[in-house]
């Protein structure tokens, strides 16, 4: 295709964006409305994903070694964890170090463990990470055959549960985005339809005249183009302000636990831009021609 006709099929199509004000007005509307929707479950899940993400980096197995292991048989036990295939990481927490983390982890009711450092009843232990949180229970079971290991504490049954809860969360948030895409698809491309209904007259003529299919086509798809790439600049804006407000308000994290950090503005805003431009021009254009395409047989 000629630049010059490009150039004129991009012409007309702004043209039939301002020529049919009201018409175009409800349609980037719908687009609008429509997205600025999805936009906020699109947020919602990534963040309850994020969430998802940093509960499962908790889990850790912890390995209490046998108190009469020496050195050499620690640091052996040590080398055989390591070469457990799924295992990313193993520290090694000395009983003092232990201790001192357990009335950490106590809180106010640290005082209960004062004067324990002299007799420390704690073992010597180590702290094994996965490289895939569901592989804890997998590893688990092969530490507890090793030789010196006292005895193993991942949370069993627990985490069971907490890998089916997440996922499950993952799942339905998946679906509902999906299902909520399919759903704006089809709104959206209703409403540019009446839009091009009420020119079908015009595209009669047009064909009627010896215009070719793709000739007429083009400028319904520039106008498509522009119509959900407009009406998705607004939600793009209003999710940014709004998100940022909410991050500042709470301080990035919810109910002040580390554990339930929101994702940073930054990248999230880009990803959620792009995913909605990317779905606001798909269904402009596809709404636009497919809605078109009816009334080229004449």
């Amino acid at each position: 295709m000629k630049i010059r006709t490009l150039g004129r099929h991009a012409r007309e199509g702004v043209k039939n964006l301002v020529r049919n004000g009201w018409m175009t007005f409800a349609s980037i509307s719908a687009v609008t409305i429509t997205l600025l929707i999805l936009g906020v479950f699109l947020i919602l899940a990534m963040n309850v994903n994020f969430f998802a993400q940093n509960v499962e980096k908790q889990v850790e197995i912890r390995v209490f070694i046998d108190t009469l292991a020496t050195k050499d048989n620690i640091a052996s036990l040590e080398q055989k964890i390591k070469s457990i295939p799924k295992v990313e990481s193993v520290q090694f927490i000395p009983k003092d170090e232990g201790l001192k983390q357990l009335r950490e982890g106590m809180g106010e009711k640290a005082y209960l463990f004062e004067g324990m450092e002299k007799e420390n009843p704690l073992p010597d232990a180590f702290v094994v990470k996965t490289r895939l949180p569901q592989e804890t229970a997998a590893v688990a079971s092969e530490v507890k055959k090793l030789e010196f290991v006292s005895s193993i504490n991942y949370g069993e049954g627990t985490v069971e549960k907490l890998f089916v809860a997440t996922g499950a969360v993952r799942n339905v948030g998946i679906g509902f985005i999906i299902g909520l895409g399919f759903t704006a698809m089809f709104l959206i491309a209703n409403t540019i339809k009446l839009t091009i209904v009420a020119r079908r007259r015009e595209i009669e003529i047009m064909k009627l005249v010896g215009a070719t299919n793709w000739f007429i086509r083009w400028p319904f798809f520039v106008e498509g183009l522009l119509m959900g790439i407009l009406g998705a600049l607004i939600p793009i804006v209003l999710l940014i302000i709004s998100y940022h407000y909410l991050v500042e308000a709470i301080n990035g994290s919810l109910i002040g636990s580390q554990m339930f950090q929101l994702l940073p503005l930054f990248p999230l805003v880009y990803q959620v831009a792009l995913a909605l431009l990317s779905i606001g021009a798909f269904i402009g254009i596809w709404g636009s021609l497919v809605s078109v395409r009816r009334f080229l047989r004449v």
